[in-house]
């Protein structure tokens, strides 16, 4: 194929064996610990993958041992690397791997694809960086790097277009070492706003010739941010705080938070209560939200069994996974020391 014959892999190859970076992740390339790490790296950056991921390997060091945790425990050690659909899927995949597939991940792409979570990428990265197949795992940084090399008019959701641009420009030889070169020159130079000079491709690459390279790769235009503001209520009863766990099929599935309601209404409680204290406003981003927080801290005159609620010792609070912005209102009350 032509991209093939233009392409100047052995530049790439020589730049990547040369310039890689020294991840956790590439010291020992078993299935179990390139799967976590692709997932965990997916929305998410290197810097703050790492120690994540040293930890889940502590805490979770093989599939059994993901697969028999509690979703809870799993829910907890992801908590901070938000889209948490990732750690459920990363449970649900595993108890699928011990059950289905004798504890092992598979070697097909047709049986991963039967994995939740197993999106085209995922597969990819596992054939190519776990068996050292030949197969295309097409992140951002490889949609950048192949968009300005071959100035392609095709926008960065056309997934399906860029993995047969990488299919094409693997070498047979060791196509992993390829396939990873390419996500590594994207992430290192050929970023958002590229280093041109320092690549190994410029003499090749049409966008550079052509002045084009921030102008791709074509951006699918983005939905529209959504803004909320919401009130939050800290509900104290002598050493209990009053709590909710968001229900499966929810963006927060899981997770704990504390009674919240949009700020101009009234929060849905029935229960007669005393206003204590404002704290802090908090930000929390999620998907296209962008929330305001308006925590306020009150004393529960009585206590009562709310559906959809549950009562929690101040001390078993800092055990539970909290969504992030919650979670920074209660570091707040424990920096403040509010909750004793």
């Amino acid at each position: 194929m032509i991209y093939a014959t233009i392409f100047p892999m052995k530049k790439l190859r020589d730049w990547f064996l040369e310039n890689q970076r020294d991840l956790p992740w590439r010291e020992d390339r078993t299935p179990y610990r390139v799967w976590i790490s692709e997932v965990m790296l997916q929305q998410t950056q290197v810097t703050v993958v790492i120690p994540y991921f040293l930890r889940w390997l502590q805490k979770f060091p093989t599939i059994q041992a993901l697969a028999e945790a509690p979703l809870e425990e799993i829910i907890k050690a992801w908590e901070g690397l938000g889209y948490y659909s990732r750690a459920r899927n990363l449970h649900r995949a595993a108890q699928m791997i011990m059950a289905d597939f004798g504890g092992k991940l598979p070697r097909a792409a047709e049986d991963l694809a039967k994995l939740p979570g197993f999106g085209p990428y995922t597969i990819g990265a596992v054939l190519s960086f776990a068996y050292q197949a030949k197969a295309a795992a097409v992140d951002g940084n490889v949609v950048r790097v192949l968009s300005r090399f071959f100035a392609s008019d095709k926008d960065s959701t056309q997934r399906k277009h860029y993995e047969e641009l990488a299919l094409a420009v693997l070498s047979d030889e060791q196509p992993w070492v390829t396939m990873e070169g390419l996500i590594e020159l994207g992430a290192q130079v050929c970023q958002r706003t590229p280093k041109c000079k320092q690549c190994p491709l410029i003499d090749d690459c049409r966008a550079y010739r052509e002045g084009k390279t921030a102008e791709l790769p074509i951006k699918k235009k983005r939905a529209a941010t959504i803004y909320l503001e919401r009130q939050v209520a800290i509900i104290h009863y002598q050493n209990e705080i009053l709590v909710r766990q968001e229900k499966e099929g929810k963006i927060m599935a899981g997770l704990y938070e504390f009674p919240y309601a949009p700020l101009k209404d009234t929060l849905p409680l029935n229960l007669p209560l005393r206003k204590l204290s404002e704290l802090p406003i908090v930000k929390q981003g999620f998907t296209r939200y962008d929330v305001t927080l308006y925590p306020c801290r009150y004393e529960a005159l009585e206590k009562k069994n709310l559906e959809g609620f549950v009562w929690k010792r101040w001390e078993e609070l800092p055990l539970l996974p909290f969504s992030s912005g919650h979670r920074r209102i209660l570091q707040e009350l424990t920096n403040a020391h509010f909750a004793h």
